[in-house]
């Protein structure tokens, strides 16, 4: 069974049906590789062109030392790229990974030679106003979902973004955002008298039905690759659940500490659908001295100065790790695999 939406024709319409001044719609390009999420008895696994695929990837993006986030990158001379390119994906290659998630910018012309030379996937990465819109020459840094222009802006830059790379080789899947739930910082009348809980709820309310709208509007141009949102953890996952039900994959960016705790079970109660790790890690740095009192047990949040997993800062081994390891999960953010075991069944294929 799978996850991703029917593969419906878009058949361009004959002449004669069209309205005065309406054009016949291209249908999309036959799709470059087989992308698909199945379930059975066994498990939720990702194929690619027929055969289980484990995502292990890296966020990735270039900035040479002494540039700001102003600098293009994509816009260096193609000899620059190159270069840059077989350098950091030789790296990527060389320890284990598969794929990198980075941010609109990137043409599809790399997206097909990091693939066809290093078989490496790409997941691109619309941000979809977090970090702001511009309109009519202004910058807004706090985007406000509830304002029907923005909602058509990031519509129709998204809607770009998908006729852009339609059947590019290489291309893994779609993802949304990038932890927006965090960034509901606009101000409306229609919010500002309401208290502070129910203001995020309604704010949250506006952000992920534009989700779901987006979600529809890039699987009418490219129906053969799956589309992916990166949350902020499970926040507001019960709002996520009514208005990007036609979500493929749950990504989120998740720094919970030791263990990912109840996070598989949830997404699977409330969405049925698989799991991305978009960001994961300690979330704090260990401090000196930390490592000689570890909690321990499944679940257990140890306190924010400790991460015991790691080694103390002599490089020294913790002693006896096995109970602090047990409960851990293989790091690497993923989805697919082998769809066997423990993991496949929560759904987390891990």
């Amino acid at each position: 069974m799978t996850r991703l939406a029917s593969l419906v024709p878009l058949l361009a319409g004959l002449a004669l049906g069209l309205p005065e001044g309406a054009q016949a719609q291209t249908p999309p390009p036959p799709p470059a590789n087989d992308i698909r999420i199945v379930e059975d008895a066994s498990g939720i696994r990702l194929l690619v062109d027929g055969d289980p695929f484990m995502v292990k990837g890296v966020n990735w993006d270039y900035f040479p030392i002494g540039t700001t986030t102003t600098y293009n990158f994509w816009g260096e001379p193609d000899a620059f790229i190159r270069e840059a390119l077989d350098r950091e994906m030789g790296l990527l290659k060389a320890m284990g990974g598969n794929t990198i998630r980075t941010y609109v910018g990137i043409p599809p012309r790399w997206v097909e030679y990091i693939h066809d030379t290093y078989g490496i996937w790409t997941i691109v990465n619309h941000p979809v106003g977090r970090y702001g819109v511009t309109m009519g020459g202004r910058y807004f840094p706090a985007t406000d979902y509830s304002d029907p222009q923005v909602r058509d802006l990031l519509r129709s830059e998204v809607q770009a973004l998908a006729r852009e790379f339609a059947g590019t080789r290489g291309l893994l899947m779609w993802l949304l955002g990038n932890e927006n739930n965090y960034g509901l910082e606009w101000s409306s009348a229609e919010t500002e008298n309401l208290p502070e809980g129910e203001r995020f709820q309604v704010m949250a309310r506006y952000l992920y039905s534009l989700m779901g709208e987006v979600v529809d509007a890039v699987k009418a141009i490219d129906p053969h690759t799956p589309v992916a949102m990166a949350n902020g953890d499970l926040q507001y996952l019960d709002i996520i659940a009514e208005e990007v039900a036609n979500l493929d994959v749950f990504g989120s960016n998740v720094y919970r500490g030791i263990t990912f705790t109840d996070l598989f079970e949830r997404v699977d109660a409330t969405m049925g659908i698989p799991v991305l790790y978009t960001e994961f890690g300690p979330y704090a740095l260990p401090a000196p001295g930390s490592f000689s009192s570890r909690p321990e047990g499944p679940g257990h949040h140890p306190p924010p100065r400790y991460w015991p997993s790691l080694s103390p800062p002599n490089g020294t081994a913790a002693e006896d790790p096995k109970p602090l390891n047990r409960h851990a999960r293989p790091a690497f953010p993923v989805v697919g695999g082998q769809g066997r075991g423990q993991n496949a069944r929560r759904r987390g294929l891990v």
